[in-house]
């Protein structure tokens, strides 16, 4: 990845485009990638299932930034906590511990991480979507190991 690389071409990704991948029990459409932002940002709108929980991690390359779109989420950044609802923005610095858990709505969100890079990481833990809805219920429990190590390659870790 390259930061600070210039953008020479006009981007636009309409609402059913971007590359759908089913990441871990969502839908997680990647809509600015990092090789097209010079390296500067990541954007991806992820839709959970109601009551849905990402695991307590931290990001040491980037900061990121959620927009909650649909539904609600309750967002722990550090020693802080936020009930975020549609239109919300809640931003989590690199190097604080964050996690989030999911209404009973669900939720569709934006992180929006800069430098970019994520992308790559829900690429290399997600596979290609069938459709653009979410996945079939898991039969059983990631593989937190493997996920671990994915994260750490991005500059991340599982802390819970």
């Amino acid at each position: 990845m390259t930061v600070g690389t210039e953008v020479s071409t006009v981007q636009a990704v309409r609402n059913a485009e971007g590359e759908a991948r089913w990441w871990l029990g969502s839908l997680a459409v990647i809509k600015a990638r990092s090789e097209d932002t010079g390296g500067q940002m990541t954007i991806i709108e992820v839709t959970e299932p109601p009551n849905s929980e990402a695991p307590l991690h931290v990001h040491h390359r980037e900061d990121e930034g959620f927009w909650i779109l649909e539904g609600s989420a309750t967002i722990q950044i550090g020693d802080e906590t936020f009930e975020a609802g549609p239109g919300d923005y809640v931003m989590g610095p690199r190097d604080i511990p964050h996690r989030y858990s999911v209404g009973e709505a669900g939720c569709r969100m934006l992180f929006i991480c800069v430098p970019g890079g994520l992308d790559g990481l829900v690429r290399d833990m997600s596979e290609p979507a069938v459709t653009r809805t979410l996945p079939p219920p898991m039969e059983s429990e990631p593989d937190w190991e493997k996920v671990a190590q994915i994260a750490e390659s991005y500059g991340c870790e599982m802390l819970g």
